[in-house]
């Protein structure tokens, strides 16, 4: 088999790719470097969710791109417009000739020997396999599993007559014009779904076991418009409000974290506002605090119109089974559907499925702690992407590869072949890189698979943008806790703080 070499080797070509990619080579313009992607497209994500009125659940300008601005005065973007923006980001800057499309990464293993990761990947339209050598590796692949959702069985499906969907796998032919439909789940996708459906289809109905926090934002920035009518610069348009959003952003989090009590009062107000008196709002109040759960976002209130003008509803309670035409509830309540959407959460996978080895020895993820939140402790040159839950994923996404691209050029600088994270065992906590804090059903069953949170700096995650942005962008690259090494024989090092 042909072995494939590179410098870097990048696994996925969504935001979290494209990023890495460009800053690496901003820094290391003499490094070759190829990305891997398994779709037909760039876009990751937004390739793959095409379910009616898919949007971004984070605001544009601190979602795009820190090194391209989002021109668009509109504070939610569509999913298309999304994937056509990372594709435009990946060509203008060079890298869309660089990705290998169709590709699926299925082991990677690093010898110290060499220096080198040796990946095997499989050309998915062909069945052949392919080898390619690279010094570095970086996971760009996110953490959902583009292959299988997650998704509960419910009792009686067999007797429901209708179609059965997951917005994962939407069918194109799919038509609900004058339909009932009934959407399962309270996040993002449910509440995005809802206005999507409704006018078109007969009746759309969310059926929710708990409610979720939803917070209304204004279609349209007031401040990008006043800046673009004034005729500022794209780019200063852009750096200022990205600004102003991470600070609202970090602020409004602490704020809810600090005072739930409070939050939780200003966040029912702003829905019962928005919704009316006439709606319940026990389909509003969630049993847990603020930011136990992500919260949900919905642009110029359009979930609220739909549900005043009588096109759509909320029933919240356990389902107790399907039924040849709908859902019944414990409670006894019976919501009729002709199609009902399982919107019920996501499947985490780390790397796409790849599996790692070090040496021929297996890497289990689940069992090491992130350095700096990106480097996987005892597994060389290897950069794991994974983005805020709590903020906008792109942000955390755009330090992991200016910071990957920092150690590169490091190490070419110093003559290091080989930069490993080093901790003991009083470094790594119980909980997954996910974090403690959030409940959401998908933080869960991600403690299973993702890597373990840190006790204490490097090792500990503090999903706080400031923070990140001082270890990674600003505190120098050479410490006790990063081993460097040269191919085949170990360079003195310090030893690991006690």
């Amino acid at each position: 088999m042909e072995q494939i070499h590179t410098d870097v080797l990048v696994i996925g070509a969504g935001i979290s790719g494209i990023s890495a990619a460009r800053h690496v080579l901003r820094d290391n313009p003499a490094s070759s470097l190829v990305l891997l992607e398994r779709r037909a497209r760039v876009g990751g994500t937004w390739d793959l969710f095409r379910y009616p009125g898919i949007r971004s659940d984070s605001d544009m300008p601190t979602f795009g791109f820190g090194f391209r601005p989002w021109r668009d005065k509109r504070i939610l973007a569509d999913g298309a417009k999304i994937r056509q923006y990372v594709e435009d980001a990946a060509a203008d800057s060079g890298i869309l000739d660089r990705v290998r499309f169709g590709r699926r990464a299925i082991s990677a293993d690093f010898s110290h020997d060499t220096g080198r990761w040796t990946v095997e990947v499989e050309d998915e339209s062909t069945g052949a396999r392919e080898s390619y050598s690279a010094g570095y590796l970086v996971g760009a692949t996110g953490y959902y599993d583009y292959d299988t959702p997650y998704r509960p069985r419910f009792p009686g499906e067999a007797a429901f007559k209708g179609t059965l969907v997951h917005p994962q796998h939407w069918p194109e032919d799919l038509d609900h014009t004058g339909k009932r439909v009934a959407v399962i789940g309270s996040g993002a996708t449910a509440i995005t779904l809802l206005p999507a459906l409704a006018g078109t289809a007969a009746h759309v109905t969310m059926v929710q076991r708990s409610p979720t926090y939803i917070l209304t934002l204004p279609e349209v920035d007031p401040l990008t418009s006043v800046l673009q009518k004034l005729r500022a610069p794209a780019h200063l348009t852009h750096k200022v409000v990205r600004a102003r959003n991470i600070a609202l952003q970090r602020g409004s989090y602490a704020f809810c974290r600090k005072y739930p009590r409070l939050a939780r009062k200003v966040l029912l107000g702003l829905v019962r506002a928005q919704a009316g008196r006439s709606v319940d709002m026990r389909h509003f109040s969630p049993g847990y605090k603020p930011w136990d759960q992500r919260l949900c976002v919905v642009p110029g209130g359009d979930l609220f119109k739909v549900l005043k003008r009588g096109e759509a509803s909320i029933a919240t309670g356990r389902i107790d089974t399907f039924t040849a035409d709908g859902i019944r509830l414990k409670s006894g309540q019976e919501i009729k559907a002709d199609i009902i959407v399982t919107a019920t959460g996501l499947t985490v996978r780390l790397m796409g499925g790849m599996t790692l080895s070090v040496d021929g020895q297996p890497v289990d993820v689940k069992d090491r702690v992130l350095y700096k939140a990106v480097l996987l402790e005892g597994v060389p040159n290897l950069s794991l992407v994974i983005g805020y839950t709590n903020a906008s994923w792109t942000l955390k996404a755009d330090l992991a590869g200016a910071y990957t691209a920092r150690l590169i050029a490091h190490m070419r600088r110093h003559g290091h072949a080989i930069a490993t994270p080093v901790a003991s065992d009083s470094d790594r906590s119980e909980f997954s890189v996910m974090g403690e804090a959030l409940t959401s059903g998908y933080i869960a069953r991600a403690n299973e698979v993702m890597p373990r949170q840190g006790t204490r700096d490097p090792w500990r995650l503090w999903n706080n943008y400031y923070r990140d942005r001082a270890l990674l962008q600003d505190a120098p690259i050479d410490d006790s806790a990063l081993r460097f090494e040269k191919a085949g024989v170990a360079e003195d090092a310090p030893t690991r703080a006690a």
